[in-house]
């Protein structure tokens, strides 16, 4: 990350990230920002662009929005983020992260921009459907690379063909990446044996969603796909990559208990999966869903926290995708520092 002034406090950010997510949005003005922080991937996706704030240490990514009481004023090599806190006015200095592709330092790519599961959290369905070819998705590489720094390849999709077809759509366009000598991370809805192909074609970390924290929450939340599988394919994963290289994003707020998500987080350790957890942005069916407090959204960070110390498990050790990027999230080991956090 870019470096800030020695004088700064560099920890600021990470002890109110959790306040941040629990708002999601942020208002920027200064000087204006590129078209292209806009996103076809993660939170918010199809809602019209994010803002990537880092104060050096910690990063979020705040969807971009003139009534958010979130303010980010840019001045180009530094910014500055301001909103009203629990105990008052909060100012933290940073500066805005340029894009590579989605996310900073990154080639973060969406391959198939549409799916045929709908579900409900989720706009991707309702977007327009566009698959990227393997040459479309070398010249996204290629370009960010030209504008950026970029430290690795992050390959997301939807579903739109058979799970054979969209296995063969990701081999090829592994086959054609691996000239950029980066680490690769894929994070789909995965397939029997899908981790044995991808480790052979060179794929350094996988991530496959559970999505929520209970089985039934998933057959609400996810009508037509299979839990079991995602469980069988991340244990499977975990003996193929081994310790830090596996991953699953579980969202916060679907009406969860904090007990079950704490059972859903154990049952991951405990297989060796580092989970990842998600504050809900309320979209598609689930618009009228409030997102996750402050409090519950730190507290359950400083459970993971915990847990994965007992565990040996470090997300900080990531090299592609979003426990790499940490925008989305409280990532606790770099967020979460011994330094107090602001409840």
């Amino acid at each position: 990350m870019t470096s800030v002034s020695k004088t700064a406090d560099t920890h600021k950010l990470g002890r109110i990230k959790h306040q941040l997510l629990a708002v999601g949005s942020a208002k920027v003005t200064g000087i204006p920002l590129p078209a292209s922080l806009s996103s076809t991937a993660g939170p918010g996706s199809g809602k019209g662009g994010s803002v990537f704030f880092s104060d050096g240490v910690s990063r979020i990514r705040l969807t971009l929005d003139e009534g958010s009481p979130v303010h980010i004023v840019n001045f180009g090599d530094s910014a500055v983020l301001t909103f009203d806190g629990p105990k008052g006015p909060v100012s933290v200095d940073g500066f805005v992260e340029k894009t590579g592709c989605h996310c900073p330092k990154q080639a973060y790519i969406t391959i198939n921009e549409g799916c045929i599961f709908s579900c409900r959290y989720c706009n991707v369905p309702n977007q327009e459907k566009h698959t990227k070819t393997p040459d479309e998705i070398v010249s996204l590489i290629t370009d960010a690379c030209s504008r950026d720094t970029i430290e690795c390849i992050s390959l997301t999709s939807g579903v739109v063909g058979t799970m054979k077809e969209e296995d063969e759509r990701l081999f090829t366009i592994l086959e054609k990446i691996r000239v950029f000598d980066l680490p690769i991370g894929v994070s789909v809805y995965p397939t029997p044996g899908l981790s044995k192909k991808l480790f052979e074609l060179g794929v350094s970390e996988v991530k496959f969603n559970l999505e929520t924290a209970t089985e039934k929450l998933f057959a609400e939340m996810c009508p037509g796909l299979d839990r079991d599988v995602l469980w069988d394919s991340l244990n499977e994963a975990v003996g193929i990559f081994g310790k830090n290289r596996v991953y699953t994003n579980i969202i916060l707020g679907l009406g969860e208990s904090k007990a079950e998500m704490k059972r859903c987080i154990m049952q991951c350790l405990e297989n060796g999966i580092i989970p990842i957890i998600r504050p809900l942005t309320p979209s598609s069916e689930l618009s009228d869903y409030s997102r996750p407090s402050a409090a519950d959204i730190l507290g359950i960070a400083e459970f993971l926290k915990s847990e994965l110390l007992r565990f040996g498990l470090d997300p900080s050790e990531a090299r592609t995708m979003c426990a790499k990027c940490m925008g989305c999230d409280v990532a606790p080991m770099t967020d979460l520092r011994a330094e107090e956090v602001t409840a």
